[in-house]
């Protein structure tokens, strides 16, 4: 009754929050009460929705590769990435060698959820280890030869680092335990842990939008005169100004956010060169991600700084932020159900190309962490990047997944003596089965500066 008591309360306060889809930015702007959860509220929050995750994704992903019994065995301080968001909190940490076991008894009867841990989460998994006389892995072995299953998928994997956290030594130990008969059906469940963590669910995909108009209401903050002063402000003010938000607010970020910023080359032989302070006529430029309730975010939007007198940013700014919006549509477009990561970018740039528009899309999978379990989109050469277009890229899109939708376009303003300029794009979106769209709008008009 209390944890529906929280659930409503937090319901009604994305209701008072006062969304209004602002038509000069493309976003939903919440109110300046960021009506952020306390600890115990959220992990009530998170808690409900990992139980809604254990019930419905759990067998989705089993059955859909075909793993009768999957374990996932990790020890504290080396946790398996999959673990931590398999457990409630207020769980932190493995505690000594933790083992969770996932039966499939079929359709009827549904996935068995075990431990086969010595302190044992009631409540969530029903303890196997219950003859302490026995060790941890005899025990395991007891229980898994009892259940004899067809397939017993681990955490190893060759492509994905989500699907590989189990040790090379737990490994060893397993098997040592299982005898060859059963060694010889352990499978990699890599595809599983990809599955698991990429797939959100209804109440995540509420609240997501939630998140990233705090995310957007943090970026129109910095985007102003409060935060930035042209001719005085640098660009490492902004980022430490950002990181301090972000941190007052309760919330972390997952990665160092970046502040840069495109100048006119005549403007910019003015000034020395390495030159961080932002100055009148300069295109900005963001990275910015938070996490919240568990979900992160990702986003790169441009800002304009007028000069005295000027109300708008050039034409020539404007349409290189119109032509990157054409590239988004045309990459998003290419987003369906079972195609591979691969298969979406490499159409989206044949598309972008053919339309002019100077396309590099460089795309991957956001949700319980940043670069996130999923397909990777990218479409920058072989080498050029660490782990580019490798064997990820042929995984296949599932929908209740979500996106950075990142890319950039390059297009020649006239205004600037025909000099390039490349707008970096990036926002967070959602492929459901009505299509792949953006959670909380995008950005559509420069914010300008005066």
């Amino acid at each position: 009754m209390k944890q529906n008591v929280v659930l409503l309360t937090f319901v009604a306060i994305l209701l008072l929050t006062g969304y209004s889809y602002s038509q000069d930015y493309g976003v939903a702007a919440v109110n300046d009460s960021f009506n952020i959860l306390p600890e115990r509220e959220r992990a009530q929050v998170t808690n409900d929705w990992l139980r809604w995750r254990l019930d419905n994704i759990i067998p989705e992903v089993m059955r859909r590769d075909g793993i009768d019994l999957w374990l996932v065995i990790n020890r504290e301080y080396n946790e398996d990435p999959v673990y931590m968001s398999m457990v409630p909190k207020p769980t932190m940490y493995a505690r000594r060698c933790s083992i969770l076991i996932f039966h499939d008894r079929g359709p009827e009867l549904g996935v068995e959820r075990l431990d086969g841990s010595y302190y044992a989460m009631s409540g969530w998994y029903q303890a196997t280890w219950t003859d302490k006389s026995k060790t941890q892995f005899e025990n395991l072995a007891e229980v898994i030869k009892k259940l004899n299953p067809k397939k017993i998928g681990v955490n190893m994997s060759d492509h994905f680092a989500f699907g590989d956290g189990l040790s090379a030594s737990l490994r060893d130990k397993l098997v040592q335990h299982l005898g060859p008969d059963l060694s010889k059906r352990i499978v990699s469940a890599e595809n599983l842990c990809v599955g698991w963590l990429e797939t959100r669910s209804p109440a995540e995909l509420s609240v997501y939008r939630h998140i990233c108009g705090i995310a957007h209401d943090i970026i129109a903050e910095f985007y102003s005169n409060k935060v930035i002063t042209p001719g005085i402000t640098t660009t490492d003010d902004v980022v430490w100004w950002i990181r301090q938000k972000i941190t007052d607010l309760g919330l972390e970020t997952w990665f160092q956010p970046s502040i840069n910023f495109q100048r006119d080359r005549r403007i910019a032989a003015q000034y020395p060169r390495g030159d961080n302070v932002i100055r009148r006529g300069d295109l900005i430029h963001c990275d910015v991600g938070i996490v919240y309730l568990d979900l992160c975010t990702d986003m790169q939007w441009h800002a304009y700084v007028c000069h005295i007198g000027e109300e708008n940013a050039p034409a020539g700014l404007v349409n290189a932020l119109d032509r990157a919006n054409q590239l988004g549509d045309i990459f998003r477009g290419e987003f369906k159900l079972n195609r591979s990561g691969l298969d979406i970018v490499n159409a989206a740039m044949r598309k972008g190309e053919a339309a002019g528009l100077r396309p590099s899309i460089y795309s991957h999978p956001v949700g319980l962490h940043g670069h996130a379990a999923g397909p990777p989109m990218d479409a920058r050469p072989h080498g050029s990047v660490p782990e580019g277009n490798d064997q990820r890229g042929q995984y296949p899109l599932h929908y209740n997944t979500v996106y950075a939708i990142e890319y950039s376009g390059t297009t020649s303003v006239p205004e600037w003596n025909n000099q390039d300029v490349r707008i970096g794009y990036e926002e967070t979106a959602v492929f459901t089965k009505t299509g792949c769209n953006f959670i909380d709008g995008h950005q559509t008009k420069l914010y300008l500066i005066k």
